[in-house]
């Protein structure tokens, strides 16, 4: 797995992954459980991740639709 994505803002995780669903791109998002342990108050990102096969495709939705990798 590889990271395509790093932020605080559950919005843009959950639009990022509708979209990756909406392109057939598997992902995976790590570090939630961190994110509800901090209260919600956005200290901690969340990492989207990919297969390393579906990186540069998922890496293009991501720039199509200008979403902040924030790497």
């Amino acid at each position: 797995m590889k990271e395509l994505l790093r932020s605080t803002d559950p919005t843009v995780m959950a639009f990022a992954s509708a979209l990756l669903e909406g392109e057939d791109i598997d992902c995976f998002q790590m570090d939630v459980n961190m994110s509800i342990l901090e209260g919600g108050i956005g200290i901690f990102p969340r990492r989207m991740m990919v297969r390393e096969e579906d990186y540069e495709r998922a890496l293009i939705v991501m720039l199509d639709n200008k979403i902040d990798l924030g790497q």
